[in-house]
């Protein structure tokens, strides 16, 4: 049987040429992706190669001292050479300015993983030019993280069953799989599966064009992710890939409509895979929903085109799914406009409102005494929360979960064991993360900053590193924090007599915190510490909004109702607000709480009280008729119909009360 003349694995829906008006859109996208900043300058390109030129050698010096350890003549230890690959990305030829370089680093047999990450940290460490050096040996890929003369690296390793690494070693062919371990298996992957896709593109500029600009409308629209459930890279590569098989003549600009209109349209779960999958000698499983049922539950299965293939796109759950949905079909909108000449490129990448977005979040709070065992509990923590997004969907309260693909970082220099105590249950100083005005120094995320001292009112701004009203001297330690958001969409339900609504997180939430502290990443209670906590949109921190404006998106569903709400409020106290209302109104502002920018709320009247002790509830109380806040302030019950809230835990069990405040 004649070999297909197309790539892909069905023939392509058109083979027509581009017209000049579509030519010319795509001039005009790449004038509009430079406008953006995605394109690298020369000097950043040239300080890349010289660092991966580095890194080859360091990998060629690891393999010879680990050659000379194993007793190996110095002879043969220069000639087992040792390779390194780049994948991802960079290897595709569209990453960014200030990108990382995934790099692959090739072995032969007699270097272990354990040699190659003793070895290779040792020697890395020893170069004034590396910073902020994290080994993670024991994660599903096993990675070193570092700064390389200000370049981001992720450097995994292969080993393969072979005494040399020649320099002209290639690893298209299935050979090099034979009787390597999975791990080097899943390494060794990252490279062919990026050379495989180049490989099975028709026109590789037209690719990378128009995967620069799915790229960057998917994190603008913050659904580029795959530890949390949305696509990787690798992912929106591939799914481009697909669109170019099926228009192998087209233009960027097109590429990029019909992206959208086709996966619009796209029948998940039916796999996106461009060739027909390998299933090899059987040595290692490919993915197969006919016979794995875990395949089978994969929501939006993209597959990798290099053996073994696998589902790149295992993490999307169920909402992340209905996000991408959304997003997708607002592309559609506006690329037709685009197309038509209607609207300018810029408007597909307008950036995301997320925090505008839902009336109700989930926020993920994890803290730590040390600076690597924290970006070790980041990183575990980040790549779990899917399993809690999973377990809430479950609970039958959600129309979805939509997990932010931004974390927020802070580090505190704490004064006392209070204050320590008093982060580490979550409630982080809100005036630290207000952005700074333009031209001035930033207090947000990755900065240093002393707590301030909620007894004698200290204004936070004041209470910077290094101010002598601190005194260092005095310091309890530094806190290291990351915070993650959850926004909820729930179900709508009928209220209780008493105008509540109460619903019951405990399980879920508890099985998350128990999975986070039944893991080797978490060091102990004393050294770490998470908290969950339940926020309404308007107690969400300044530093989220990013200088934007906080008021929520409103849908045009909700404002019809809202608008026959207020219809029938105003109906009904037309008669019994005649007489009153000058009053009322009088004394509805005078017990009004003050407006707040920091997620808390006080009485204008009153001072602000002094905090509440660390993991104390921030639900409100309908019995006592007012509500307690972060701070532990109160405010009238008035302002807040009271139902519950989830509370960070006191005790080290990790259990939590979930109370949801007034929808």
């Amino acid at each position: 049987m004649s070999k297909p003349k197309h790539l892909g694995v069905t023939p392509p829906i058109s083979t027509n040429a581009p017209s000049e008006e579509e030519e010319a859109l795509s001039t005009d996208l790449l004038n509009t992706l430079k406008d953006e900043g995605v394109f690298e300058g020369e000097d950043e390109r040239k300080n890349r190669e010289v660092v991966l030129g580095k890194i080859d050698k360091l990998v060629k010096e690891v393999v010879y001292q680990v050659a000379l350890k194993n007793k190996l003549p110095e002879s043969l230890a220069r000639e087992c050479g040792g390779k390194i690959f780049t994948y991802g990305s960079y290897r595709l030829g569209v990453h960014g300015a200030g990108a990382d370089i995934d790099t692959l680093c090739v072995v032969p047999s007699h270097v272990k993983r354990e040699d190659f990450f003793e070895y290779m940290t040792a020697l890395l460490k020893e170069r004034s030019e590396v910073t902020e050096l994290t080994a993670v040996p024991d994660a599903y890929v096993p990675v070193i993280k570092l700064q390389f003369s200000g370049v981001d690296i992720d450097m995994i390793v292969g080993v393969l069953q072979q005494p040399t690494i020649p320099d002209d070693l290639e690893l298209l062919d299935d050979k090099i799989l034979r009787s390597i371990d999975e791990l080097s298996v899943r390494s060794v992957n990252g490279s062919r599966v990026t050379d495989e896709i180049l490989r099975l593109v028709p026109n590789v500029s037209t690719f990378r064009l128009a995967l620069r600009c799915i790229k960057l409308w998917a994190k603008r629209r913050a659904i580029y992710s795959n530890s949390v459930g949305f696509f990787g890279g690798v992912a929106w590569a591939m799914a481009v890939a697909r669109i170019c098989q099926l228009y192998p003549n087209q233009s960027a600009s097109t590429i990029v409509a019909r992206f959208f209109h086709i996966f619009l349209r796209w029948n998940w779960p039916m796999p996106i895979v461009l060739k027909p999958i390998d299933e090899g000698s059987g040595q290692f499983g490919v993915w197969n929903p006919k016979f794995n049922q875990s395949d089978r539950n994969h929501k939006m299965p993209i597959i990798t085109p290099a053996y073994p293939s696998m589902c790149a796109t295992h993490n999307v759950s169920q909402s992340t799914k209905q996000v991408i949905y959304v997003e997708i079909k607002r592309g559609v909108q506006i690329i037709d406009k685009i197309m038509k000449r209607e609207l300018p490129w810029k408007h597909l990448f307008e950036k995301d409102e997320y925090f505008r977005q839902y009336k109700f979040y989930l926020q993920v709070n994890v803290s730590s005494r040390g600076d690597e065992e924290h970006h070790r509990l980041h990183g575990f923590v980040e790549s779990r929360l899917r399993f809690y997004v999973a377990s809430l969907e479950t609970s039958g309260q959600f129309v979805l979960i939509h997990p932010c693909t931004k974390s927020f970082e802070h580090e505190f220099a704490c004064k006392s064991d209070e204050e320590a105590q008093r982060i580490r249950a979550g409630f982080l100083p809100a005036e630290l993360p207000t952005p700074a005005p333009e031209g001035e120094a930033a207090t947000g995320s990755g900065t240093e900053a002393t707590v301030p001292d909620a007894a004698d009112g200290q204004d936070a701004s004041s209470a910077e590193a290094g101010d002598p009203t601190t005194g260092s001297d005095s310091d309890k330690g530094k806190i290291h924090t990351s915070t993650f958001y959850l926004g909820l969409h729930l179900i709508k339900r009928e209220r209780s007599a008493t105008g509540e609504r109460r619903m019951d997180l405990s399980l879920p939430t508890q099985d998350f915190i128990r999975r986070i502290k039944d893991s080797d990443v978490w060091k102990g209670d004393d050294e770490m510490a998470i908290s969950i906590r339940f926020l309404r949109q308007e107690q969400l921190p300044d530093e989220v909004f990013a200088g934007m404006s906080r008021e929520r998106l409103r849908t045009s569903s909700s404002t019809r109702q809202d608008k026959k709400k207020s219809k029938k409020r105003s109906t009904q106290g037309a008669d019994d607000a005649a007489a009153s209302e000058a009053p009322a109104k009088k004394a509805k502002l005078a017990a009004a709480p003050v407006p707040s920018t920091s997620g808390f709320a006080a009485d204008a009247g009153s001072k602000q009280a002094s905090d509440e002790a660390a993991g104390r509830s921030v639900a409100t109380s309908a019995e006592s008729g007012s509500s307690a806040t972060a701070n532990g302030s109160t405010k009238p019950a008035t302002s807040v119909v009271s139902i519950p809230a989830p509370v960070p835990p006191m005790a080290k069990s990790g259990g939590i009360k979930l109370k949801l405040l007034g929808s």
